[in-house]
């Protein structure tokens, strides 16, 4: 069996356990008896081991899936309730010196239009992203020494933060860069960063090495352990991620748990997210080329076995996904989505020229912050602008806790519900406004404490006057 203390990626990543475990769900695929073992244990929502979830991911008893469904469901509701964080991604540059085959960044993509955010424009972006409602951003920006050092992303971040107009202000910044140094992570840190966010692309060494042919993302075990140095420089919530689509969807899901297996063991704390991007058209990259797609269904019994699995974990879906592939997946696990998104460098404040292209994929979901809101609400979700437990220092193990002992709920629906009548006051049309109060009203009686509830209903009441941002 791989070593989960080890931080060593090719041990605490195991090629051989990965087969083994993939092996052991093909045999076991219809084994009624050992799936209702697994649905048993996962019922006690403490989670389930890498192998264990692969033998649901291979299931093909219809009757089985159905349970597995609505068990992702149910745990989803447990942990997160029927809370939808909202996020924007901003993209400060595209220079990039790596060679990465799926994505248009690479480095000998000679026609895609180069950008670099100035600190000047950095304030327009944001100051649109403000202006539509948004509080959290999702830093992104391609690997360069030169062009993107580690100060740059750090002026961004002091920028962003400084930030006031209006009502507006980004409240968390998450950062999506490079894998980098134990020096650089604890500098993120001091920045006063959310969640680091790094996607593997694929767990498959071999693979991984082909997809990055040069620059240094090619070094495997340096990406692999990038959330260990994280973790070591004081960033206590990290996001992970595979892109599906690169590679056999099977031996990626059995990797990123193992992956998450190995920081809950390793470092006493799981991943705070797990994204699961798909592979999408872009400029000099034809998804069509991989052979590895995955079809809508897979797509939600991945989501459906990784909530079952890491049942604390955020679980996060981008507009690379369509209206109604993200309604099926919000039903299934789904924690956060983008919304509005724009994966040009630049694009927010003003629409990017046709001829200047620097997307770095295509966008299936094109709605606006609005229609996404009231879209979430009328299926009876709360759209959640909180960002409270980072600023009041519930983060990692600590967060986690609170999280698994069902405790959280005690910030997360106040929070929830001030922050989403501060959108509806500040920025939403006047149909967003009126479903939006009655939804609050209703779910005022989630909160069961006479107190949390009394300040809540009073902020609510004086949230006319300009007061912003109560939080417990």
């Amino acid at each position: 069996m791989y070593n989960v203390m080890s931080p060593k990626a090719e041990e605490f990543i195991s090629h051989e356990e990965i087969l083994e475990s993939l092996a052991y769900a093909e045999k076991n695929k219809n084994n009624r008896k050992l799936i209702d073992e697994i649905l048993t244990k996962a019922r006690e929502r403490k989670g389930l081991s890498h192998r264990e979830a692969a033998v649901l991911l291979d299931c093909e008893l219809e009757d089985k899936n159905q349970e597995i469904y609505a068990l992702a469901e149910q745990i989803k509701k447990d942990f997160y309730g029927n809370r939808i964080v909202m996020f924007a991604p901003l993209y400060l540059s595209n220079y990039c010196v790596n060679g990465c085959e799926y994505c248009p960044y690479h480095v000998k993509n000679k026609h895609i239009a180069r950008k670099k955010l100035t600190q000047e424009e950095i304030v327009k972006e944001v100051t649109a992203l403000q202006d539509m409602g948004h509080k959290r951003l999702a830093l992104e920006a391609g690997e360069d020494p030169v062009n993107n050092p580690i100060e740059y992303i750090l002026e961004c971040i002091k920028t962003i933060y400084g930030i006031k107009h209006k009502n507006g202000a980004i409240r968390r910044v998450n950062v999506n860069i490079a894998a980098t140094t134990v020096e650089n992570y604890r500098k993120l840190k001091d920045a006063g960063i959310g969640t680091y966010i790094l996607f593997q692309e694929t767990y498959h060494k071999e693979s991984y090495e082909k997809l990055h042919p040069t620059g240094p993302k090619h070094d495997y075990a340096y990406h692999t352990e990038a959330m260990d140095r994280a973790m070591d420089g004081g960033i206590d919530d990290v996001g992970l991620g595979v892109l599906y689509g690169l590679n056999n969807y099977r031996y990626d899901f059995t990797g990123i748990l193992m992956h998450a297996e190995h920081l809950e063991a390793y470092k006493g704390v799981g991943p705070h997210t797990i994204s699961v991007p798909r592979l999408r058209r872009a400029d000099d990259i034809d998804p069509d080329v991989f052979d590895n797609g995955i079809s809508d269904e897979i797509f939600a019994k991945i989501v459906a076995c990784i909530r079952i699995a890491v049942p604390y974990t955020g679980m996060i879906v981008s507009t690379r996904e369509s209206q109604k592939c993200r309604e099926k997946v919000l039903h299934l696990g789904i924690s956060q989505i983008s919304g509005a998104s724009r994966t040009s460098v630049g694009g927010y404040a003003e629409p990017e020229p046709e001829e200047e292209n620097s997307a770095q994929f295509d966008v299936s979901d094109n709605r606006t912050l609005d229609e996404v809101v009231r879209w979430l609400m009328e299926m009876d979700y709360v759209p959640s602008f909180c960002t409270a437990c980072y600023r009041e220092g519930r983060t990692g193990d600590r967060f986690m806790t609170l999280l698994k002992s069902g405790q959280i709920v005690n910030c997360c629906h106040p929070n929830a519900l001030m922050t989403l009548k501060e959108y509806l006051e500040d920025y939403a049309s006047e149909e967003t406004r009126v479903i939006g109060d009655k939804l609050i009203e209703k779910e005022m009686d989630v909160i069961t404490n006479p107190k949390v509830k009394e300040k809540v209903r009073d902020y609510l009441a004086n949230i006319h006057n300009g007061e912003r941002d109560f939080r417990f």
